[in-house]
């Protein structure tokens, strides 16, 4: 039996590689992915061990509703949980979203 994950930034990783996961099942869909990131079929298994990498994985997955809908779908989550993800491990990161500034 596995030991329950309890460190936000670990569980974030693990709805990352499930979203790639996701992304790779459909042909069409990687190949948009692997076209934007630049990264190569023969590279991303290696990729995915960076932190980075797995944010813009992230970042992909959630830039459309009907992609996060189907991930959320798939992967049994709902879709602010993915969203959580994203900004746990953009935290993690050092990744801090630009606000605005509001007259």
């Amino acid at each position: 039996m596995k030991k329950p994950v309890h460190n936000p930034r670990e569980v974030a990783e693990i709805v990352a590689i499930q979203a790639l996961s996701f992304v790779a099942s459909e042909p069409e869909r990687l190949g948009l992915f692997l076209a934007e990131t630049g990264v190569g079929p023969e590279t991303l298994r290696s990729a995915a061990s960076d932190p980075n990498f797995l944010l813009s994985v992230l970042d992909f997955v959630l830039r459309d509703d009907a992609t996060v809908k189907a991930f959320a779908a798939v992967s049994e989550l709902h879709p602010t949980n993915i969203a959580a993800a994203r900004q746990v491990l953009g935290d993690a990161l050092g990744d801090w979203p630009w606000e605005r500034d509001v007259p």
